[in-house]
């Protein structure tokens, strides 16, 4: 078996990590899927569009902010949400690195 080195930025599979762990809820892909498809909306909008209870969907809009995947935008009296792509994207490439390195390292110990 050949000793080869493996060389994995943390930090960026650690925040791609925290962005998946937030993701892996139904209900917040359902929310992100929802702000996706209007591009920015409020928070109203999107627990009466769902149905669903606003605090419920605070907590959950808290969870997604805090990863990174919703960027906000204060109107008045209104909170805006929206996508933050660069992010998302970022992530999705730091994964997709992350498990072509594991495929990688597989063949050659295979």
């Amino acid at each position: 078996m050949k000793n080869t080195k493996v060389n994995i930025d943390n930090e960026k599979l650690e925040l791609s990590s925290e962005i998946l762990r937030a993701l892996t809820h139904p209900l917040r892909l359902k929310i992100v899927e929802f702000i996706d498809s209007n591009k920015r909306i409020n928070v109203n909008k999107i627990y009466n569009s769902l149905k669903l209870e606003q605090s419920i969907t605070s907590q959950h809009l808290k969870i997604l902010r805090d990863a990174g995947i919703l960027e906000t935008k204060r109107t008045g009296k209104y909170i805006f949400y929206s996508l933050n792509y660069p992010r998302i994207e970022n992530s999705v490439i730091a994964v997709n690195n992350f498990l072509a390195k594991q495929v990688k390292q597989t063949l050659i110990e295979e």
